[in-house]
């Protein structure tokens, strides 16, 4: 128990800026275990968003309160997972060979790719969730956050890493994860969908399937793998496939 307890706050310290006691350190090999709890990871930075939504909107519009959970939830991470949404966007927008799209991504700096990009996926979200039923939001944000990660890890599961281990935002990524691990943040990523109390509510695995298995086969096809980048890109883009497909389950099917 207590190795999974610092394992555990291993991933809380790589994964958010939420403190964590100084005898928890960057161990290569409890981070690369890490991952089993990303979704968990989730499930947690969904709660700080979703208790910012909560009390903001006991004193601003509902558009505000989506707003300002979704400032909480960057913050949270240290915009982490939108980093590397804007890496992806610049390095495969940018790049035509593997070498130049890995290159384009390790650059630090933002470019007009990664701008439009970010621009447009942060928008979408926020349009989404203003569409979805007020008395859901908080459950709704745990569940985008948690399942999301999930994908992600679905991604370092299945494809081989394909960067130098140097490079600190990867760390986890570096080894393929376990079946073990991968099942821990399996159930952690779906947990929140059964509190809906409705089974119409799993159709949205489905989209995400989907959006997974066409990321994972894009990455493989041009750099022949994954990168730290290439996980928080699908974690960025499966939160909003998620809240895009409960805007099309609550119109035609709930």
């Amino acid at each position: 128990m207590k190795k999974q307890i610092h394992i555990f706050l291993t991933a809380l310290m790589f994964f958010t800026r939420i403190p964590c006691p100084k005898w928890v350190d960057h161990s290569p090999e409890i981070l690369n275990k890490s991952t089993r709890y990303f979704s968990l990871i989730g499930i947690l930075v969904g709660c700080i968003a979703a208790f910012f939504y909560s009390i903001a909107t006991l004193f601003f519009s509902n558009e505000i309160a989506i707003l300002l959970s979704m400032v909480a939830s960057v913050w949270t991470t240290g915009a982490f997972h939108e980093d590397g949404f804007a890496d992806v966007c610049d390095g495969f927008g940018g790049g035509w060979t593997k070498e130049k799209i890995l290159l384009i991504m390790k650059d630090s700096r933002l470019g007009t790719y990664g701008t439009v990009g970010i621009l447009f996926l942060l928008s979408t979200k926020f349009l989404a969730l203003k569409e979805l039923p007020q008395e859901f939001i908080v459950l709704i944000l745990i569940s985008g956050h948690s399942i999301s990660r999930f994908t992600a890890t679905a991604l370092i599961f299945t494809l081989p890493y394909v960067r130098d281990t140097d490079d600190s935002k990867a760390k986890p990524a570096a080894d393929r994860m376990t079946l073990n691990s991968f099942m821990t943040s399996a159930f952690f990523g779906v947990l929140p969908l059964v509190f809906f109390k409705n089974p119409k509510i799993f159709f949205v695995l489905i989209p995400l399937v989907i959006t997974k298995w066409w990321l994972a086969r894009f990455f493989k096809k041009w750099i022949g793998g994954q990168t730290g980048d290439c996980a928080g890109a699908l974690q960025q883009l499966s939160e909003v496939v998620f809240y895009l497909s409960l805007v099309g389950l609550w119109k035609y099917i709930w």
